[in-house]
């Protein structure tokens, strides 16, 4: 749940001392504390409940802006600002553990002069927008949404078991004894007298055979199987970066990351969602699209190599505007069974676009 608040140091200025009165500009020296400031004066100036239950949220970022009627992007780097026209969009969230039913914001900051503020509550389907007053202060929020789209993780199928392994190897074996047997019998080899008993053991061998090629086939690690694994733990890694506390996305990271590549991989995929013009904002993954995937057995041990190619498609919406980013990858990932899951285990990136 985010809370944002678009206002101006100027008309601030006139509830709390910002030191600006009679300057024409901010300077850079100053504009970091002026910023706290105004964080910390309008946090007291409005009431956040979440399914009925007042909590108070944290602050998140707090930037200068520059804002037309189409975008608004973060000043950045740091420059002197005009004390009349400059904006400042400051952000409070509050981590919930699944899609509330219902918010509210209790706004209390009214003049004579200011008698309506403009405002909007925003969901995936989009903002809902609405005057405050004094005498109707409260922006509510109610979810109507039937299919809300949520964090959710791809289920992967662990990797065969011992069993499933060796059954490939003795199908290979069962089916050397069958055609050996097999041969023996039809160019009567065996002796007549046992020629039924010999039949048996054929027929044996068959079943046996057929019984551990179906038993081995999970551990046969298809092109198709392998496309299957890479899509599904790209998914995970990036759905991880829907949670919002370190902890939680490191904790979903392990699920399919090997741990020393953990760190590495929250520090790349998290470089990669954030939006500089926003400040550092992270952009919500809409859409990964696996494009090209091209697997190659490891020798020796089980699991694969595969160069594969995808698109990630992110979104982050801030003080009115969207803003979107596809980003394409060319990466040579390697995936291996680890403590009874796949996971990738090694990943290089090749080649990165921006879109």
């Amino acid at each position: 749940m985010r809370v944002e608040v678009i206002s101006r140091p100027s008309d601030i200025q006139k509830w709390t001392d910002l030191g600006l009165q009679g300057e024409k500009t901010i300077p850079v020296e100053a504009q970091f504390e002026i910023k706290q400031q105004i964080a910390a004066f309008l946090l007291d100036q409005f009431v956040l409940q979440i399914d009925g239950e007042t909590v108070t949220p944290e602050l998140d970022r707090v930037n200068f802006l520059n804002r037309t009627l189409r975008t608004s992007t973060v000043i950045d780097p740091p420059e002197p600002l005009d004390t009349l026209s400059a904006t400042l969009g400051t952000i409070w969230v509050v981590p919930t553990g699944g899609l509330p039913q219902e918010a509210s914001v209790d706004w209390k900051l009214f003049t004579p002069r200011i008698q309506k503020i403009p405002a909007a509550a925003t969901d995936e389907a989009g903002p809902l927008r609405f005057f405050l007053a004094e005498s109707d202060n409260i922006l509510w929020w109610k979810n109507f949404l039937k299919n809300p789209t949520l964090p959710t993780l791809v289920e992967v199928a662990p990797p065969p078991g011992l069993l499933a392994r060796s059954a490939v190897w003795l199908t290979w074996l069962a089916g050397g004894a069958l055609l050996v047997v097999g041969a023996l019998q039809v160019r009567g080899a065996v002796r007549r007298s046992s020629a039924r008993k010999g039949w048996v053991v054929v027929a044996g061998l068959a079943v046996l055979t057929a019984a551990l090629f179906f038993a081995g086939r999970p551990a046969q690690l298809t092109d198709d199987r392998a496309n299957e694994l890479a899509g599904a733990l790209l998914h995970n890694i990036y759905r991880a970066f829907d949670f919002r506390t370190e902890e939680s996305i490191y904790d979903v990271l392990a699920q399919s990351v090997s741990g020393d590549l953990l760190t590495e991989t929250y520090l790349e995929t998290r470089r990669g969602l954030e939006l500089a013009s926003q400040g550092g904002a992270r952009a919500k993954v809409k859409e990964i699209e696996l494009l090209e995937v091209e697997p190659r057995a490891l020798r020796g041990e089980p699991g694969f190599v595969a160069n594969c190619r995808w698109n990630v498609s992110g979104a982050v919406g801030h003080w009115g505007h969207v803003h979107t980013r596809t980003n394409q990858y060319e990466a040579e990932l390697r995936v291996q069974p680890v403590d009874g899951v796949w996971k990738v285990t090694d990943l290089q990136v090749l080649q990165e676009e921006r879109l």
